[in-house]
């Protein structure tokens, strides 16, 4: 499945449009990891764990965008965009949304 944030893909014609789709997943960070990245935000540095857990969300949201076109009858979603969000009492909890449009391409 060719999934891209253009609106169309290079030597392909889209040949139908199969509506627009979402994947999202949802993860909580633990508290013992929200105590040491408070510690990296005093003393900089990048957080380990707080990036295996969006990289862990976006590959979940990434599939089931892919599930949902596949579903669909669609060979490739265009136009996909990514948004973070955290939110929750400590903002403990992270999202990752994806959108796109499924469509069917064919070779040109």
């Amino acid at each position: 499945m060719i999934v891209t944030t253009t609106p169309g893909i290079e030597g392909k014609k889209i040949e139908k449009y199969l509506g627009v789709i979402t994947g999202e997943a949802i993860l909580g960070a633990n508290i013992f990891r929200d105590m040491f990245a408070a510690v990296r935000d005093i003393v900089g540095g990048r957080s380990a764990s707080y990036e295996r857990e969006l990289g862990k969300a976006r590959e979940i949201a990434f599939e089931d965008l892919e599930d949902w076109a596949d579903e669909l009858g669609a060979n490739a979603v265009v136009g996909v965009n990514v948004d973070y969000e955290s939110f929750g009492q400590t903002n403990g909890m992270m999202m990752v949304s994806v959108t796109g449009t499924a469509v069917f391409v064919i070779d040109i």
